[in-house]
């Protein structure tokens, strides 16, 4: 061990423990028990048995474990954007993909390429880059790894440039943050633009923020630590006081994580203002109060009394294995093509089978130091996605690599058209497009979405 540090040898990281121990002691308090001399029993905290504390310190512990309730923010409104309340429609059994015969198989293959039928299934590439990445991307000390998510995020922000959404006046929402990369470059792209907001939504604690790195004056970065499905964006303190029109923007946003962010944009962001549970207006008058023009400079009004606006969503999907029926934003238009909770389920996880290629990447990926702080990038997903998905779940000797693959593909286009319906039907014009290569990530779809023309109101003369 180091001088100093503590003497536990670490085996799933390979190396001691790096906490400094009490004065004459050569372990931690976490690991404490292994000196001799020591009687007193260590057990595992009830809040989170990831850590353990002395017994006789139980409760002194409890007051001040990082882990504990702590008070709710203005902003949490308990399941505002979880969607479906009715638990009776989520069948109680689902039995796994391995489980099933290849009649049933086959039949829901059926199923799906009846659905997909007539959509539009070949999306258009918008590879994009923006002149605010273009020193990093040319610098030599950038790994593999980081250049393919500056590729990834230049893109980002090339489409948000080509929709007009990089504009003053504005509140850019990045959901799932993580460490803020995507706000910080969409704040390096506005650095000559005044009256800009950040917030950055993240239900974990993250380490190697970036966004409390930035020199700027005028734009300010406030992360909000809640669950998306409890956010109500209408009490953030901010937007409560200036209004601004809001953008939302994610770089692989989760399964789900997609569905409640679109929920929380498009629906509660309108319909919540005090907190009551209201009744939605109609769907389409209420999207006619979205403003913002595409090619509008935002100021700090808003077109109604009482409702602010969603300038635009712009967010890279991901994960689709971990969509939820519950939370799913499409559910209406599965309905409207004979398919139920039963079927998205098991296309939801068929939907991994287009990254089986996954597990090839992964074992390539880098191991520096950099690459093991990007805790919100898309090496996560990957690495997560081959050890739940392309093991037992992919029936091997029934359908090819190549047949799974493009069965996949299906169901990822099937769920994410359900996405495009629900904010067509909200009244905004939205699209799907490959805004990177595969060989920069496998999850090389971008979501954008504006207020529909026909809907945002004209200029009275």
């Amino acid at each position: 061990p180091e001088p100093g540090r503590c003497a536990h040898f670490v085996l799933r990281k390979r190396r001691f423990c790096r906490m400094i121990p009490a004065p004459g002691r050569r372990f931690c308090g976490e690991h404490g028990h292994e000196e001799e001399q020591n009687d007193r029993k260590r057990i595992p905290c009830p809040l989170d048995p990831k850590h353990t504390v002395y017994e006789d310190q139980l409760q002194k512990h409890l007051k001040k474990c990082n882990s504990r309730e702590k008070p709710k923010p203005v902003y949490f409104v308990q399941d505002i954007n979880a969607g479906l309340k009715d638990v009776t429609e989520i069948p109680e059994k689902q039995v796994p993909l391995s489980s099933l015969s290849v009649e049933e198989l086959q039949n829901l293959i059926i199923k799906l390429k009846k659905a997909t039928n007539g959509l539009e299934l070949h999306l258009k590439e918008q590879i994009l880059s923006h002149q605010a990445l273009q020193e990093a991307l040319n610098d030599p000390k950038n790994g593999e790894s980081a250049f393919k998510h500056l590729k990834q995020q230049a893109s980002i922000l090339g489409n948000m440039e080509k929709l007009h959404l990089l504009g003053p006046g504005r509140c850019f929402v990045e959901f799932g943050a993580g460490r803020g990369k995507l706000s910080h470059w969409v704040d390096v792209a506005l650095q000559n633009v005044e009256s800009v907001q950040f917030l950055l939504v993240e239900r974990a604690t993250t380490r190697f923020k970036v966004d409390g790195k930035h020199r700027r004056r005028d734009s300010i970065f406030e992360r909000l630590q809640v669950d998306i499905q409890h956010l109500c964006l209408n009490k953030v303190p901010i937007l409560e006081k200036k209004k601004l029109p809001v953008v939302g923007i994610g770089k692989h946003l989760c399964g789900a994580a997609t569905d409640l962010a679109l929920r929380c944009l498009v629906e509660s962001y309108t319909t919540c203002c005090d907190g009551k549970d209201e009744e939605p207006a109609p769907k389409r008058s209420r999207a006619a109060q979205t403003e913002v023009a595409p090619h509008g400079s935002a100021g700090n009004e808003s077109t109604t009394e009482d409702h602010k606006p969603v300038a635009g969503i712009v967010i890279a999907l991901c994960c689709h294995h971990k969509c939820d029926w519950t939370h799913y934003v499409g559910r209406e238009f599965f309905k409207s093509v004979g398919l139920g909770p039963v079927e998205f389920h098991y296309f939801q996880r068929m939907s991994s089978w287009a990254t089986c290629g996954m597990r090839e990447t992964t074992s390539k990926a880098s191991t520096s130091e950099d690459s093991e702080r990007q805790t919100d990038d898309t090496e996560e997903h990957e690495q997560t996605l081959s050890r739940t998905e392309s093991g037992s779940d992919t029936l091997q000797g029934i359908l090819s690599v190549e047949e799974r693959k493009e069965i996949g593909c299906l169901c990822k286009r099937l769920i994410d058209h359900g996405r495009i319906e629900y904010l067509q039907q909200q009244g905004y014009k939205a699209a799907l497009q490959y805004y990177t290569e595969s060989a920069v990530s496998l999850e090389n779809v971008l979501l954008t979405a504006v207020p529909s023309p026909s809907l945002i109101p004209e200029p009275t003369i």
